[in-house]
């Protein structure tokens, strides 16, 4: 106690705040220490921790409990060390005028859910031949093949989780793998926890290492571990479910087909709350028609295919009625319109990427503009590299590489930024 009595560390009078933290990433530098007798650890740069606990000592002397957690993303590109074997550390904190509040502040805000890791240039492109990534042997129930595939989603190492609609299974293709392997359903359609009945898409929850699964026609969320999960369980009920997200406070956003509405559900919420939609289907500012897929930005709007409007809507949180942020133009095949949209991501610009589906291609709206161009496909409804057939799902990975549900063809198409 010698060391956290002493003046230049906690003392003994006046607000004092004192932590304990577990990591596994900390530096022995006991022998660079002033005292000697105590050992010593050092934290590197960039690293991520959870409060487990905030306890009062006694008068202003306050206790915090931090856990170093695996943050979704690398923070910082670092040089390759040695692996440390876990520790626990004591660190203190003199505070030098009593605080009557704590607040715990955020350095940097998580990349969103299919969205980019790097900033994406306003002209950059993407190779026009596409690299088959999942399936792409015609349709099937084999390790190889899929059967009209849907949503997806592309982990930070380039694994991907499609949601093998037909098929009822989620299956996991790793990067570079000529098969996947089922990682969720995949035992017929049924009602069973350890079935699915069609599902449309499915999201990775890292804080619980699970996946989440619209299961649309079970009219069920589940969640179903990565852990040799054989059954999931149900997280909310009773909704038409097709596309889905969550923001990086977990809270889950759900596109309800049926109500024409996308729901936040925030943890441990079932009943959710309307974040966008919700006034029966039409083509009005606050109504939607059929939502099918859904993007959540860092300032927590929402960005929903509007599908048999034929539109990108956009509705702020907390808004009463959304912006049409690409197409409302009516069904067509011109640059200012779109017909049936599914997939959409948006970048760091605000630019609105979207699965333009019986287009057959993927459309690039910028921020305020009347018009999209096209970045991939656009070549007609085919099966070459350069083609796609009825696009559904849509992801970047964090090098800003395009990944493309190609529905039609049963398969995903990678588009390698150039």
């Amino acid at each position: 106690m010698k060391v956290l009595e002493n003046e230049q560390f906690l003392g003994t009078k006046g607000s004092r705040t004192f932590f304990t933290i577990q990591c596994h990433s900390g530096k022995d530098i006991k022998k660079y220490s002033y005292f000697k007798a105590e050992d010593e650890i050092l934290l590197p740069a960039a690293r991520q921790f959870k409060v487990e606990s905030c306890l009062t000592q006694g008068t202003d002397f306050y206790m915090i409990q931090l856990k170093e957690i695996q943050p979704p993303f690398p923070l910082i590109e670092l040089v390759p060390t040695a692996t440390i074997p876990e520790v626990s550390a004591v660190a203190a904190a003199v505070v030098p005028s009593p605080p009557k509040k704590h607040m715990v502040t955020k350095t940097r805000t998580r990349t969103p859910l299919r969205a980019s890791s790097v900033d994406i240039h306003p002209n950059a492109k993407w190779k026009q031949n596409a690299i088959n990534v999942a399936g792409g042997n015609e349709r099937g129930s084999g390790n190889n093949q899929l059967y009209y595939p849907y949503g997806l989603y592309v982990d930070d190492d380039q694994t991907i989780y499609v949601a093998d609609w037909l098929n009822h299974r989620i299956v996991e293709w790793k990067c570079g793998a000529t098969n996947g392997q089922v990682v969720a359903g995949g035992n017929g359609e049924g009602t069973g926890a350890h079935q699915l009945s069609y599902p449309s898409d499915v999201i990775v929850d890292k804080e619980r290492d699970s996946l989440i699964i619209s299961n649309s026609l079970n009219r069920r969320v589940v969640r179903w571990s990565r852990r040799n999960g054989i059954n999931g369980e149900t997280i909310i009920s009773n909704i038409y479910c097709c596309g889905l997200t969550m923001d990086e406070n977990g809270s889950l956003y759900v596109a309800d087909t049926e109500k024409h509405e996308v729901r936040r559900y925030k943890i441990g919420d079932t009943q959710g709350t309307v974040a966008a939609g919700g006034n029966g289907k039409g083509n009005r500012l606050d109504q939607l028609f059929e939502p099918r897929y859904v993007f959540v930005d860092r300032d927590h709007s929402i960005y929903v295919s509007d599908y048999w409007n034929h539109r990108v809507v956009k509705w702020k949180e907390g808004a009463e009625q959304g912006i049409v942020v690409a197409g409302g133009q009516g069904q067509g095949n011109s640059l200012t319109q779109l017909s049936y949209p599914e997939g959409v991501v948006v970048d760091q610009l605000g630019t609105v990427y979207i699965a333009d589906c019986d287009n057959h291609r993927i459309l690039r709206w910028p921020k305020g503009a009347t018009q999209g161009s096209v970045i991939a496909g656009g070549n007609g409804e085919g099966v070459q590299s350069n083609q796609l057939c009825g696009p559904i799902g849509l992801s970047f990975d964090r090098h800003g590489n395009l990944y493309v549900v190609d529905d039609g063809n049963n398969r995903v198409q990678k588009f390698n930024i150039e």
